[in-house]
This record gives structure tokens, C-alpha cells and sequence, in this order.
């Protein structure tokens, strides 16, 4: 059974960082990209970035881009997403994904194969 778990979430002041961890268990990955997604209170849940696991290469949203940081850890099956520079804006729920696609096909949710329960990100002003 493939689990997803997400963990570093709470709060921090603007312009502060923050690093997400996802604990990815169940299944060999080789071929898989893993990432995130964001969901904002009353908005779309959205991209923001990932990571193919053989390889490292990487793939992120416009509206993150030169902010966050994906990276990987083979040997621990886990994936990081290193958040600068962070606004109220950023405020959601960070979620972990597992998929065979690569790229622009990530900026539809609804194509993710496997999926964490979330992490709570809040940003105060």
C-alpha cells in the first residue's frame, strides 16, 4: 500500500522559511515524479513543483518558481520542498504527489496517482 506523509507544516512570520518533508513508502518510485500541490481555503487545489525520482530532474509552477526548492532523498524515500521568502499568500495546505507523468500534465490534480493527507502551512503578516 503506497502511503504519502507530509510533515513540517505550521506558522511563520513573512519573509521566513520553511521546509515540507513527504515520507513516500509502499512502491519502488523508479519512473515516478513526486512533488506538491497547494490548496488555498475557497481556492483550487494547485501546482507548485516536482521532482523525477531517477534523475532529479525538476519542474515548477510559474507563480513559485525562484522561491521554492524541490529535492529529493533516494535513501530515505522522501521529498522536500524548501519554501523562501514566504507571504500570507502562500498560506494552504501542501500536499505530496506520486505520478508517472512528467511536467505541464502535473498542473491537473485530478491525473495523481497516489496522494498525502496534507500539511498545514500558515503565514502570518
Amino acid at each position: 500500500q503506497v502511503q504519502l506523509v507530509e510533515s513540517g507544516g505550521g506558522l511563520v512570520q513573512t519573509g521566513n522559511s520553511l521546509t515540507l518533508s513527504c515520507e513516500a513508502s509502499g512502491r519502488t518510485f523508479s519512473g515516478y515524479s513526486l512533488g506538491w500541490f497547494r490548496q488555498a481555503p475557497g481556492k483550487e487545489r494547485e501546482f507548485v513543483g516536482h521532482i523525477a525520482w531517477n534523475g532529479g530532474m525538476t519542474y515548477y509552477a510559474e507563480s513559485i518558481r525562484g522561491r521554492f526548492t524541490v529535492s529529493k532523498d533516494n535513501v530515505k524515500n522522501a521529498v522536500y520542498l524548501r519554501m523562501n521568502s514566504l507571504t500570507p499568500e502562500d498560506t494552504a495546505v501542501y500536499y505530496c504527489a506520486a505520478d508517472q507523468s512528467w511536467g505541464s500534465s502535473w498542473y491537473d490534480s485530478s491525473r495523481m496517482d497516489y496522494w498525502g493527507k496534507g500539511t498545514l502551512v500558515t503565514v502570518s503578516s
